[in-house]
């Protein structure tokens, strides 16, 4: 799983989440660090208003948690989302000597740069990419 902190990154460098069935999460507040939740129909539904998009938990039974705002959660996204983000520019992921290295081409200056990030996790190298890619896409 992508690490919280890589998560937070890719979100204030303008990462945005629509939730889906199956996407994880964790709710930025100090009293629930490290709970990670998945949204699912059967017990958190993402309700989507004029004013916003609220997560609203469907038969939770050891707290009481209704609904908590989009604002209040941070993505978790998985491997498979972070590759599909990278798009066309995905290269290939290996492993070595117990690292994972995601390969992308970005555009760069009238062509196009090879890159590589590397992380203990695929997830985190996935997400080293993206944020990378979507740096360069904001200059």
């Amino acid at each position: 799983m992508i690490s919280l902190e890589l998560a937070r990154t890719l979100a204030r460098a303008g990462l945005r989440w629509r939730p889906a069935s199956g996407d994880r999460f964790t709710i930025d507040q100090p009293e629930l660090s490290g709970e990670v939740f998945t949204v699912s129909e059967l017990t958190v539904e993402a309700h989507e208003f004029p004013t916003g998009t609220i997560l609203g938990f469907n038969g939770t039974t050891e707290w009481a948690l209704d609904s908590v705002t989009l604002e209040d959660t941070v993505w978790l996204p998985r491997e498979d989302q972070l590759r599909e983000l990278l798009g066309a520019t995905f290269r290939g992921l290996e492993r070595e000597d117990g690292m994972f290295r995601v390969r992308a081409t970005f555009p760069a200056d009238g062509g196009e740069e090879e890159v590589a990030h590397t992380a203990p996790g695929a997830a985190d190298a996935y997400g080293a990419a993206l944020l990378d890619l979507i740096e360069r896409s904001s200059r």
